[in-house]
């Protein structure tokens, strides 16, 4: 299939702060855990919230589980987020690395369920996970001409 002419494109790697910034800007991610020794992906909303991902989770569902029996620093789980145009594919990806604990203080739960809508609503109790970050990637997808201040304007 002969494809029309495509303008050139530029992929720029974002530090830690633009990547944290953009992931700010939008609501809903995908967590990615273990599950039954294979990989789990679940879409979550989130907030970024003093540098670390928070989410809400139902009682009792696979990822509050998990996180249920991490001792130490938690368990490791990756969270992505992105805002890609789908007609030009520009836009920005943002990966982020780190270790997954379930929050258990009351009244930071209940200061987090005042800040994260959960992806569907829960009946009865639900659950928040701290993702605090090691390892954090972006990239900014964007034209060729456009300057690197592009990324702010599409977060």
């Amino acid at each position: 299939m002969i494809r029309p002419y495509e303008p050139p494109r530029r992929r720029i790697d974002l530090d830690r702060a633009e990547a944290l910034r953009l992931l700010g800007s939008v609501p809903l991610g995908r967590i990615v855990f273990t599950w039954q020794a294979l990989p789990a992906v679940r879409p979550v909303n989130h907030v970024v919230d003093g540098g670390d991902i928070v989410i809400r989770t139902p009682e009792g569902s696979a990822l509050t589980s998990h996180t249920q029996r991490a001792d130490g620093r938690g368990v490791v789980v990756a969270y992505e987020a992105d805002a890609i145009d789908p007609d030009t594919r520009l836009g920005w990806s943002v990966v982020v690395t780190g270790y997954a604990r379930l929050v258990t203080d009351p009244a930071e739960l209940v200061r987090i369920r005042g800040l994260v809508e959960p992806w569907v609503p829960h009946r009865g109790t639900d659950q928040a996970v701290r993702i605090r970050p090691e390892l954090v990637t972006g990239v900014l997808l964007t034209g060729a001409g456009e300057a690197r201040d592009g990324a702010r304007s599409r977060g």
